[in-house]
């Protein structure tokens, strides 16, 4: 009975809001801090070492690079690992307490995910006919380390810009300092921290995937002048090659792959410094059935549905 109202809890906020929070998930406070403490020392390290060295699968990134203009920089710096290379010593240099605790972390942060996307396809009836495990794997799954600096010159830059992700469902692990927002009834929102909470986020994928039953919904970091931030988030991806699509009938999106999706998108943050993601790929006469919302700005804390995972 607690597992099928945990399922429809968890079912229902992807419905309504594309973001919930879940408690009792089975990764320890401990795990928790150590990946912190590793992680902060890691951006800590000299720019030179972080981004010329070759750490972590040479994933160094900082800022937007095709950025044209302030409200498409990103006033953050980053490490976007693939799981294949979690365990790979030669990623880790001089880094190497980093690498027995991201290896772990990865792990559970898998698990969990496979967890909750396996419920949210078995309430879409889809069980039976595909499962998401059966093609995501550590080729294209990842782990994103972020830090988001002190930015001093102006609130009106982002820490993150306001985007969707372009994978099945996203689980963050994030510090108390806040600054997440999401899109909400056309307002923006502010996400308070649950130190015992993660946050999972629906992807496009699962929205295409679902026939928009779930929902990726845009979400941003505002900077903060005067404390740094940090999380880490994990991606649930499939093989480049796997086959999006909806199993309800009329589909709202036409079929793709995984590559297809990602390559489209590069294409447009190339050409226009902006994702335009999966209204792309919709059917000759699905635009009507989509809505085009006005973004206004809301100083609102939002309290996220918060879901026990694991009894």
């Amino acid at each position: 009975m607690v597992r099928r109202a945990c399922a429809a809890a968890i079912c229902k906020a992807s419905s309504e809001w594309g973001f919930f929070q879940v408690v009792n998930h089975g990764i320890s406070s401990q795990l928790v801090d150590k990946m912190r403490s590793e992680q902060v020392k890691l951006f800590r390290a000299p720019f030179e070492t972080k981004a010329t060295s070759g750490l972590l699968n040479n994933s160094y990134r900082w800022g937007s690079p095709r950025a044209t203009c302030p409200n498409q920089f990103s006033w953050s710096e980053a490490y976007h690992v693939p799981l294949t290379k979690v365990s790979d010593e030669a990623c880790y240099g001089d880094f190497k307490s980093l690498r027995e605790v991201m290896t772990c972390f990865a792990a559970a942060m898998s698990e969990l995910s496979r967890l909750l996307a396996g419920i949210l396809t078995e309430n879409l009836g889809h069980w039976k006919q595909a499962s998401i495990s059966n093609i995501c794997d550590e080729t294209t799954c990842f782990l994103r380390l972020n830090h988001y600096p002190a930015c001093p010159i102006s609130p009106e830059i982002f820490g993150l810009v306001p985007h969707t992700d372009s994978d099945f469902l996203t689980i963050l692990c994030q510090d108390q300092v806040g600054g997440l927002q999401l899109m909400k009834d056309s307002k923006w929102v502010t996400v308070k921290p649950n130190k015992d909470a993660l946050i999972v986020n629906i992807g496009d994928l699962f929205q295409a995937w679902s026939n928009d039953v779930y929902k990726s919904v845009e979400h941003k970091v505002v900077s903060n002048a005067t404390t740094d931030r940090y999380s880490i988030a994990y991606f649930l991806c499939p093989s480049y090659d796997s086959l999006i699509e909806s199993f309800v009938k009329p589909s709202i999106y036409r079929r793709f792959t995984f590559r297809e999706y990602r390559e489209q998108v590069q294409e447009d943050v190339r050409k226009t410094g902006y994702k335009v993601g999966l209204p792309r790929f919709l059917l000759k006469g699905s635009e009507d059935l989509t809505t085009t919302t006005t973004t206004t700005e809301s100083n609102t804390r939002l309290y996220i549905p918060s879901i026990t995972a694991k009894s």
